[in-house]
């Protein structure tokens, strides 16, 4: 979606209390709590360990937040915990003898490989990289997978597979927050500058929408919110967590890193895409600065790795607002949030098909913007297999067996684990090593 549909540019200024209901609607539409929850299941953390990772969590995604869209990069990026190293952390933990020893080498780790990330950073080799191998037709194609991967997701896993009630209760509260977010969408379009609001608070309206839905259904569930504390303080490094550096689960966490990178790549082409504004060398560059030092600050905190979430360029796509004051608010409710205990809950009381209605539709525009992207490059027998085969390729990983991926080798299990990574590295090889065709 081109800038001319944006409804306000990434530079323009809105009011305080604009920003910080746009931002509200970002956070909402972010599963942010969810990689610390299943963090703390797969490693066995208690109770009070679960909080208090969930707690780090939102705020270092708040403090990512703002490095990135107010100090390094300068685009509307969200920062988020990624999936990408759930099964580093699990092996390294357990590597490590688990426990208290088990999480320092996590951190350890993550605070070694954050700090090579700003190197590749400073130095712009992560940037000649990206000019050398990902030219429109790739990037394109990346933007395009970004949506494809999580479109499964947000339909199985978030719908289909919700635990919060039975799969036809599911699927009617993923049809209502959808509907009415394309409800509000329209009205928007059709009213012109009169219907702004509808079109700028869709997502709002669509999750409100949703829970009331829940609600009249008996299975919105609030009791969380009321057990929760008001203010908790977070863990403090030194004093309640430390660090402790294994050769090992160093090299496992920089591999790891490399991957991010190359997967926050396409967040960052879809991001640019939307608000019609090209990545400069510059971008890149501050970009990778930016997230090493937004995972510094996450292992400082005693947190997993944060990337940028492609989710708030479908947002932005929809709702038309690109401001980067609305993602400074972001970096504010996230950082609110980890310090609340009740706001962190009530987050998480909204139903995961509620979610999942409006992530299904954000991913699809995703993946129009890459197609969007590609129609402007002459398509030949190359390009197409350039497009074909990450395509296919993402869809095999989403949908293969976990038994069958954890019997691979450790690193074949990094490189498949990660959809995006696994099929962006098919279209830049592709890309250099297929031969240039007439193009039609």
């Amino acid at each position: 979606m081109k800038s001319q549909h944006l409804v306000i540019s990434p530079d323009a200024k809105i009011s305080f209390s604009q920003s910080t209901l746009l931002g509200l609607q970002h956070v909402l539409a972010m599963d942010v709590y969810v990689v610390p929850f299943l963090i703390a299941m797969l490693v066995g953390l208690s109770a009070g360990q679960s909080s208090a990772l969930i707690q780090s969590t939102f705020i270092a995604a708040g403090i990512g937040t703002l490095i990135q869209t107010y100090f390094c990069m300068k685009l509307p990026i969200a920062q988020g915990p990624s999936y990408v190293p759930l099964g580093a952390i699990v092996s390294i933990y357990a590597a490590s003898g688990g426990g208290e020893l088990g999480w320092s080498s996590v951190l350890g780790a993550s605070l070694v490989g954050s700090l090579l990330v700003i190197v590749l950073g400073y130095t712009g080799i992560f940037n000649k990289i990206v000019k050398s191998f990902i030219p429109a037709i790739v990037g394109g194609t990346i933007i395009f997978i970004v949506g494809l991967s999580l479109l499964p997701v947000a339909i199985q896993d978030n719908i289909y597979n919700a635990k919060d009630a039975a799969i036809d209760q599911n699927v009617s509260l993923a049809l209502i927050s959808g509907g009415v977010l394309i409800l509000f969408v329209i009205l928007g379009s059709l009213l012109g500058k009169k219907g702004s609001l509808f079109r700028v608070l869709s997502v709002m309206f669509a999750l409100v929408a949703g829970c009331l839905a829940a609600d009249f259904m008996g299975i919105l569930n609030f009791s969380a919110i009321a057990d929760a504390k008001w203010f908790s303080m977070p863990l403090l490094p030194f004093k309640d967590f430390g660090f402790s550096f294994n050769f090992s689960a160093i090299i496992t966490m920089i591999i790891i890193y490399l991957v991010l990178l190359a997967e926050t790549t396409g967040t960052w082409f879809a991001v640019s895409n939307v608000i019609d504004k090209p990545l400069t060398d510059k971008n890149i560059n501050q970009g990778v600065i930016g997230e090493g030092f937004s995972c510094l600050v996450a292992s400082v905190l005693g947190s997993t790795p944060v990337t940028g979430y492609s989710t708030n360029a479908g947002i932005i796509s929809i709702t038309g607002i690109a401001s980067r004051r609305v993602f400074l608010a972001v970096g504010g409710w996230f950082i609110i949030f980890g310090c609340s205990g009740k706001l962190a809950a009530l987050i998480s009381s909204i139903p995961t098909a509620v979610i999942g209605g409006v992530f299904a539709i954000v991913c699809g525009i995703i993946a129009i913007n890459g197609i969007q992207v590609m129609t402007n490059e002459k398509i030949g027998e190359k390009e197409m297999y350039i497009v074909a085969i990450p395509m296919i390729l993402t869809l095999a990983l989403v949908l293969i067996p976990k038994d069958y991926l954890y019997a691979l080798p450790t690193f074949v299990q990094y490189l498949l684990g990660s959809p995006i990574l696994a099929a962006s590295l098919a279209a830049i090889l592709l890309n250099k090593l297929l031969p240039t065709g007439n193009k039609k």
